[in-house]
Order: C-alpha cells, then sequence, then structure tokens
C-alpha cells in the first residue's frame, strides 16, 4: 500500500506546481512589459509629449527618460528642426496680368512652447499656407508685372511680418519668407520676350547705324585728304614742270640764239614725239591725237599761248 500512496501524493502535487510556474511567468512578462514601458529614448532635436490619464505632464528632452508604466504614455514628438514649407500662389498683378508667386516659408518650433506647438494647432502647415495666401493675394495686386519681379524683396518681408506675430503665439518661429519663383501666364512670358527682344533690336540697329554714319565720314575725310595730297601733288608736278621748262627754254635760246617761241616749239615737238614713244609701246593704248603731224606744234603752241593771254586778261 505504500508505492500506491506515494503516487497519489505526487499526482495531487502536480496542479500546483504548473499554477507556480505559469504564475512565474506572467509576472516575468509584466515586469518586462512593465520595464518596457519605463525607459524610452528621445533623439537629438526632438522632444516627446507626456501625458498621464489624457491629461498633459511633461515634456521629455532628448536622451534616456524614464515615464510610469501604463500610467504615462508618450502622446507624441514634435520636431525642433527648421522646416520649409513651399506655398504656390496664384494671383493678379495691377495691370491684371495672372501670376504664380511661390514662396518658401522657413519655420521651426520654439522651445519656449513646444505646449502651444503641440496642442494649439490641429494642422500648422494648412495654418501657414493660410497666412501666406492672405499677405500675397493682398501685396501683388498693388503692383504692376516689373514691380513684381524688381520688388520680390518687400512680398517676402511683407509675409514675414504678417506670419511672425501670430505664428509666435501659436509656438512656431517664423525665421524667413522667399520668393522663389515668379511665373507668369505663358502669353505674357512671350510677349515680354518678344518685347525685349525688339528693343535689343532696335538698340542694335541704332548703334549699326552710327558705326555706318561713322565709317562713311572717315571715308569722306579720307578722300578729301587724298584729293587735297592728289591736287598738291598735280601743282607741285606742274610746277616742276614749268620750272624744267622755263630751265630749257633759257638754255635753248642761251646756245642757239633763237627767239623764245621757236624754242618753244621744239620743246612741244620734243614731248609730242616722247609721247607717241609712249602709246607706242602699250598695246592696249586707245589715245588718238587729231591732227597728227609734226606741223602741227606751231598751232597748238599758239593755242596755249592765246589760252594763257585770255586767262591772264580775265584776272585782270
Amino acid at each position: 500500500m505504500l508505492p500506491f500512496r506515494e503516487v497519489n501524493l505526487s499526482v495531487s502535487t502536480l496542479p500546483m506546481s504548473l499554477f507556480d510556474s505559469v504564475y512565474n511567468i506572467v509576472c516575468l512578462v509584466v515586469f518586462l512589459c512593465a520595464l518596457q514601458q519605463t525607459f524610452f529614448v528621445v533623439k537629438q532635436q526632438t522632444c516627446a509629449i507626456i501625458e498621464r490619464f489624457g491629461k498633459f505632464v511633461r515634456v521629455s528632452r532628448p536622451g534616456l527618460n524614464i515615464k510610469i508604466p501604463f500610467i504615462e504614455v508618450v502622446k507624441g514628438t514634435i520636431s525642433l528642426k527648421i522646416h520649409q514649407l513651399d506655398v504656390d500662389v496664384e494671383t493678379k498683378t495691377k495691370d491684371n496680368v495672372f501670376v504664380r508667386v511661390i514662396i518658401a516659408v522657413q519655420y521651426k518650433v520654439l522651445e519656449s512652447k513646444i505646449y502651444e506647438a503641440y496642442y494649439t494647432l490641429h494642422d500648422p502647415i494648412s495654418q501657414i499656407k493660410a497666412f501666406v495666401f492672405d499677405s500675397v493675394r493682398a501685396q501683388v495686386p498693388l503692383m504692376n508685372l516689373d514691380d513684381v519681379f524688381s520688388r520680390k524683396d518687400d512680398i517676402a518681408d511683407v509675409v514675414r511680418n504678417d506670419l511672425k506675430n501670430p505664428m509666435t503665439d501659436f509656438g512656431y518661429e517664423i525665421i524667413k519668407a522667399l520668393v522663389t519663383d515668379i511665373d507668369p501666364d505663358p502669353n505674357v512670358k512671350a510677349a515680354m520676350n518678344e518685347i525685349n527682344t525688339a528693343q535689343r533690336l532696335r538698340v542694335a540697329a541704332a548703334e549699326k547705324g552710327e558705326a555706318d554714319k561713322i565709317l562713311k565720314v572717315k571715308q569722306a575725310e579720307a578722300e578729301a585728304e587724298s584729293s587735297i595730297l592728289h591736287g598738291k601733288g598735280v601743282a607741285g608736278q606742274r610746277q616742276a614742270i614749268i620750272e624744267g621748262l622755263s630751265q630749257s627754254v633759257d638754255e635753248l635760246v642761251k646756245h642757239t640764239g633763237s627767239n623764245p617761241a621757236s624754242v618753244m616749239d621744239t620743246v612741244l615737238l620734243i614731248q609730242y614725239i616722247d609721247a607717241l614713244k609712249d602709246i607706242g609701246a602699250n598695246s592696249k593704248s586707245n589715245v588718238v591725237f587729231v591732227p597728227h603731224s609734226p606741223g602741227s606744234m606751231s598751232t597748238i603752241a599758239e593755242q596755249m599761248r592765246e589760252t594763257i593771254f585770255s586767262a591772264e586778261a580775265l584776272k585782270k
């Protein structure tokens, strides 16, 4: 009977041992869960919002943090980095031109107002867009299209000033507002390009005309100077011829004892023969002397003398 009793005792104690094992496992799991819920890590440039039973308790900073497990929860995180939001605004200028203005707004959360930034605004991006739309559509219709391009910094300053105070109350700091692009209607852009092209062509035509004018003036001045020099050369040549003939006539009169008229006929005859020689040396010459006889020298000399005497008489 003893062995039978021992078996009964072991069987009766089996459920109690199993219960203890399950209990220990449950306690271990609860402990691990509690340990996991107690410690948490917050990344750099980030803050965690801690709530207790749905109520805000505190803000946890970057690093290893502790909270009460199962009672406190990490409701969310908020970034302290600088963000940029690009807002595309379509509006009309003072001269009735539709234009798209791209505004880049740089903002970040204020560390001293993390509570306001997380709980006050449901959608901060939509709020910023609404302020930008209102500012741009109040400023651009007061300007012409050319002024929109030249005064884009003024538009950016107005947008920043309009955003600064309201968003500061909500826990956001507006660092900078930039006008990154101004895009008019394609037809307006084409017209502006044509106007610019026409203006440049007008300037180019004026410059070209001025250059042609200078060239023609310089060419005329060169021709005038050339004519003056040519005239001086012809006059010098004639003066030299006259002086040479005068010396030749004086020498012939001195040595031959003839009168100057006969000597002049002789000189003209010599020049006439030299001219015939030059004409004969050039095969392409088309010069013709009429009448062609050496006896005509006296006639030519007589005509020259009459011409000289007539010119002297006209001078007197």
